[in-house]
């Protein structure tokens, strides 16, 4: 496969991995997160130490709790970001 296919297969990969985390906040009641916001969250500390290993990521999106999501908005709140 080439380089750039596989970039875009996996992107779309991680892509639907954050809607499906999305989805089960909003069964647990959290109606407007999407996945753009989940990848926000998961990849804001990959600007300081780069982008992780792929298992990483995977692990940081699926072991994500509604309530350590919740903390980040409520502090982004209040910072203003």
């Amino acid at each position: 496969m080439e380089p750039g296919r596989e970039h875009e297969e996996l992107s779309r990969e991680l892509e639907d991995m954050c809607r499906s985390k999305a989805e089960e906040f909003r069964l647990l009641g959290y109606e407007y997160v999407n996945a753009r916001d989940i990848w926000e969250y998961v990849s804001r500390n990959y600007a300081k130490e780069g982008m992780p290993p792929l298992y990483r990521v995977v692990n940081d999106i699926y072991s994500l709790k509604a309530n350590a999501y919740m903390n980040y908005l409520t502090i982004s709140a209040y910072k203003g970001l």
